[in-house]
């Protein structure tokens, strides 16, 4: 983790953000009390996640489907009929 004062961050900025890149850590302070972090975003993913844990799970096209209305109503607790 790197700690600086703002007028250092100001002058050390292009420095400090390919720290950042690396996956390093970076604490803004001002008079030595820390204000801001700097730290990278979480990297996205380059393909979707998998639905459940077994490789041959097909998830088919219905499960997509609006639930009907006496079932919606049901896990909403409204009284049948």
């Amino acid at each position: 983790m790197i700690r600086v004062n703002i007028s250092e961050a100001k002058a050390r900025l292009s420095a400090l953000l390919d720290a950042v890149v690396k996956g390093e850590q970076v604490v803004l302070c001002r008079r030595n009390v820390p204000i801001a972090e700097l730290r990278p975003l979480p990297r996205r993913r380059r393909q979707p996640r998998r639905v459940g844990t077994d490789p041959g799970l097909v998830v088919p096209d219905s499960f997509f489907n609006p639930l009907p209305d006496d079932l919606l109503d049901a896990f909403e607790g409204k009284p049948k009929g």
